[in-house]
C-alpha cells in the first residue's frame, strides 16, 4: 500500500474512530469506510454588503409603509442609486433620496397630471419647474431629477446627522413635512438590495 493511500485510510479510520467516541456506542460499532471521495466545494463571490446601521443611522420615526414595486419602480431605484454615486454621494443620501421620492410618486416618474397636480409638480420628486427646479423634460428625467434633488440636500448643513423627514423636507419644502418618515425603512432595504447590484 503506498504511503498517500495509507495516510487516507488512515485517517477515514481515525475520524471514524473519534466520531464512535463523540457519538456513542451506535456509532463507534458501525463500520468504517475505507473509500475516500472527493467533495467539490461551491463558493459563491456574494457582492459586498451595505453597512445597514449607516442606511438608517438614527432608527426609524414612526409607521413604516411598504409598497409592492413594478419593474418601472425598480429602474427608478437603480436610477436614483446611479444618480447618488455620479454625485459622490454615499448610501445614506440614495435612503433620503428614494424614501422622498417614494412619498412624491410612489417612484413613478409623474408627468403633468392635470387637475389632480399639486400645480406643476412632476418627476419622481414632484419638481416643479415654476419654483427652478428645470424644465419638464428635465425634471421627468430620474438622473437629472434625483441630481437637482442631491443639490439641494448638500446645501443642507449636518443632513447626515438629521432625520430623514428634517432632511427631506428642508429640501421638498412639502406641505405634509412629516409624510417621508414613513418610507425610510424600505427605502433603506432597497438600498440594501441595490446599491451594489
Amino acid at each position: 500500500m503506498n504511503t498517500i493511500l495509507r495516510k487516507s485510510v488512515l485517517g477515514v479510520a481515525g475520524l471514524a474512530f473519534a466520531g464512535g467516541v463523540f457519538a456513542g456506542p451506535a456509532a463507534a460499532h458501525a463500520a468504517p469506510s475505507v473509500e475516500s471521495v472527493p467533495v467539490a466545494v461551491a463558493v459563491q463571490a456574494d457582492k459586498p454588503s451595505v453597512d445597514k446601521a449607516k442606511l438608517v443611522p438614527h432608527g426609524v420615526q414612526g409607521a413604516q409603509s411598504r409598497i409592492d414595486l413594478s419593474d418601472e419602480q425598480v429602474d427608478n431605484v437603480k436610477a436614483i442609486i446611479a444618480a447618488t454615486k455620479k454625485a459622490g454621494m454615499d448610501e445614506r443620501a440614495a435612503v433620503v433620496s428614494i424614501a422622498t421620492a417614494l412619498q412624491e410618486s410612489k417612484l413613478e416618474n409623474l408627468g403633468h397630471l392635470g387637475d389632480r397636480n399639486d400645480h406643476d409638480s412632476q418627476g419622481l420628486f414632484q419638481q416643479r419647474p415654476s419654483s427652478g427646479w428645470g424644465t419638464v423634460e428635465q425634471i421627468t428625467d430620474p438622473e437629472y431629477s434625483t441630481t437637482a434633488f442631491l443639490k439641494g440636500l448638500k446645501q443642507v448643513d449636518g443632513w447626515q446627522d438629521m432625520p430623514l423627514t428634517k432632511a427631506a423636507q428642508t429640501v421638498q419644502v412639502s406641505a405634509y413635512p412629516d409624510h417621508y418618515a414613513q418610507w425610510e425603512q424600505m427605502a433603506a432595504d432597497l438600498v440594501a438590495e441595490h446599491w451594489n447590484s
